[in-house]
């Protein structure tokens, strides 16, 4: 074992603190990683509070991790000594099925969390906000060159938030897709979706962020506290994704989906 040493909440709602506690030994199919960033996700927030859960704690948050490469075990094949590499939301799934399905591995029994979750020996993980990590190699992310580290730790939560939906749902050339908010998650959805060549929309209450949205990569922008953008709009999108966390008008917006179109909340 190692020690780390990290920032805690001692117990919910508590402030951060500095906290040593021991990383587990690495076995043969282990990376250990040093970590350089972790972004903070107001997930993060959230299970600190103890607002979602009935947490563990002490507890280290941080589910956005990047750093480099320390040691590789045995039979690690994919990554060496040195590389960037990232975690994201969780570090373990599927801990007892008789097939994995290393798609779907988050819908499985066994999901194990990066941080404030047990691991298939019962201990406690921790997360990000801390020095180094021991992750299994099949939950370790290749960072490539050309993206900044620092940069980078958002995709790992954020990221894939986004990701995922485009990617199911199919974004691309030929489809018109909104995105609903141009925080942190729409922002990355707007990248995303450019990205991967659809035609972007954000639609957002105000003019206030148009700027930003079409330096991002939108190629429209609509303010929803105007109503002819529901009239002008109707029936527009094959793929409509809401990141805003306020109350909105379902109905008003399921009236901007095409027929046979998604939206995803």
């Amino acid at each position: 074992m190692s020690t780390a040493k990290g920032y805690a909440a001692l117990a919910p709602k508590a402030p951060l603190q500095a906290f040593s506690f021991e990383r587990r030994e690495p076995n043969d199919d282990d990376v250990v990683i040093d970590i350089l960033f972790s972004g903070v996700c107001h997930s993060d927030i959230h299970q600190v509070r103890d607002e979602w859960f009935p947490g563990i704690y002490p507890q280290v948050p941080g589910h956005e991790i990047v750093g480099r490469v320390r040691k590789v075990g045995a039979k690690v094949t994919k990554f060496k000594e040195g590389d960037a590499v990232g975690v994201g939301c969780f570090v373990d799934s599927c801990i007892h099925c008789q097939t994995r399905d290393v798609d779907a591995e988050q819908y499985l029994p066994g999901l194990t969390q990066t941080y404030n979750d047990r691991d298939a020996s019962g201990q406690p993980t921790y997360g990000g906000y801390s020095d180094h990590i021991v992750v299994k190699e099949g939950y370790v992310l290749s960072v490539p060159d050309n993206l900044p580290l620092d940069g980078a730790a958002p995709l790992l939560c954020a990221g894939i938030t986004l990701w995922s939906p485009l990617k199911h749902w199919n974004a691309g050339p030929g489809k018109k897709v909104a995105i609903i908010g141009l925080g942190g998650l729409g922002h990355m959805g707007v990248k995303l979706a450019h990205a991967l060549g659809a035609e972007v929309t954000v639609l957002s209450q105000s003019m206030a962020k148009k700027d930003d949205a079409l330096r991002l990569g939108a190629d429209h922008y609509y303010p929803t506290n105007d109503p002819k953008t529901f009239e002008a709009l109707a029936g527009a999108f094959d793929l409509i994704i809401n990141t805003v966390s306020a109350p909105i008008d379902w109905n008003a917006y399921l009236g901007l989906v095409k027929v046979d179109g998604t939206m995803v909340l």
